[in-house]
């Protein structure tokens, strides 16, 4: 029997960012790839009212269409008014009647079985109003953020705690997402650890020496890939390899901390060897860290991070923090290290690692459980787990 999902998504590329949510957008394409599975994406668009929304920003995303194929999948983008900057505790409810008619359209013309609401803030408290308006049962992803701060903040944690209570089934990006869903109440038995995937054929190894020439790069590389915040920890390398000549850093994602850790870089004398490269297409990645000797990414909070996979799929080893799933990934020395976020640590396991390189196959090998068909085929059985129960059980 086919099922019927619709994907409701905030976390969905477009053409005026091909890198936004990308991991939602593979996840959806497995699905979608499944014998018997049907799904709509709903990746709503918010917008401030006039005169920020003539922002070029705002007027980009304005001019994209209300309905689309992308990657196969047909995307309808509805409009949702937003309050930027302090507006976040509005997005559900605002958002819900935004797209309340369309969601209502779709569902009468070839009725839904399963919501498939891909981040649980402010997608899971939308999923829930529409699952009590339409009838239809829902589930949540838990990936980071959405837990560690939506989950938190007074004015939205009780919302996160409702989707979470109503749902008929939850997933969590890790075992580590899990305990974290736990502990803000949400019942262990319903939550399902649901792990990212990585296309293997193009995160694969290659040869260092080359990738290096063909990116202007000689001696050890060093890459941080995530967005420019202090969650993630750029200022935190770039200190760290302050103190190891000749290393140099590839910074790639974008972010308002670009000035602050281009001013810091200069300070420490990094300037010539720190270099930013911005927002990368996804498609090029592989060739950055076929490149690269070590990523590091020490994030004071992480679910289990794409880029991880990505990297320890091209044979190159992480040198990570003590977030989210870092121990589920990290299950074997040659894998790389985890560390405190403190420079000196953080030095220390670089140097390491360069010192003595592990073998770029059996860094591969850590990643080889990840793909996008088993990604698709645990989704597809949970979304029938819960489609086969009544809205709201």
């Amino acid at each position: 029997m086919t099922l019927r999902v619709l994907t409701l998504s905030t976390l969905f590329p477009d053409a005026t960012r091909p890198n936004f949510g990308v991991f939602v957008e593979r996840q959806t394409c497995a699905l979608a790839s499944r014998p018997d599975v049907d799904v709509t994406v709903l990746a709503p668009l918010g917008l401030p009212p006039w005169p920020l929304s003539l922002h070029a920003v705002y007027r980009a995303r304005r001019a994209l269409p209300a309905e689309e194929q992308w990657q196969g999948l047909t995307v309808h983008r509805p409009r949702f008014p937003i309050i930027p900057a302090i507006g976040g505790r509005w997005h559900p409810p605002l958002m819900t009647r935004a797209i309340l008619p369309l969601v209502r359209r779709l569902h009468a013309t070839r009725p839904f079985d399963v919501i498939d609401a891909s981040f649980f803030f402010p997608d899971g408290p939308v999923a829930r109003r529409l699952s009590r308006q339409l009838g239809i049962p829902y589930s949540v992803k838990a990936r980071g953020a959405d837990i560690h701060h939506w989950g938190r903040d007074p004015a939205t944690a009780a919302m996160v705690r409702e989707a979470g209570r109503d749902a008929a089934g939850l997933l969590a990006v890790s075992e580590a997402m899990k305990a974290d869903m736990v502990a803000l109440g949400m019942e262990p038995a319903r939550i399902r650890v649901h792990y990212t995937g990585v296309d293997q054929a193009r995160f694969r190894l290659a040869d260092r020496a080359s990738a290096k020439a063909a990116h202007g790069l000689c001696g050890p590389v060093v890459t941080v890939l995530g967005a420019l915040i202090p969650r993630k920890g750029q200022a935190l390398v770039i200190e760290a390899l302050a103190r190891l000549a000749d290393v140099t850093l590839l910074l790639i994602g974008d972010g308002p901390d670009r000035t602050g850790l281009s001013a810091l870089a200069g300070r420490l004398g990094m300037a010539a060897r720190v270099r930013f490269l911005g927002s990368v297409p996804h498609g090029d990645l592989p060739g950055w860290l076929a490149a690269s000797d070590i990523m590091a990414l020490p994030s004071a909070s992480e679910g289990l991070a794409n880029a991880w996979v990505e990297a320890l799929a091209c044979g190159v080893p992480l040198v990570i923090s003590e977030a989210g799933g870092a121990r589920e990934l990290l299950d074997r020395p040659e894998a790389g290290r985890i560390v405190p976020r403190e420079p000196e640590a953080i030095q220390k396991a670089i140097a390491s690692l360069l010192a003595t390189p592990p073998d770029p196959a059996a860094v591969r090998a850590t990643a080889e459980r990840f793909s996008w068909d088993a990604n698709g085929a645990a989704l597809e059985v949970h979304l029938r787990a819960c489609a086969g129960k009544t809205a709201g059980e």
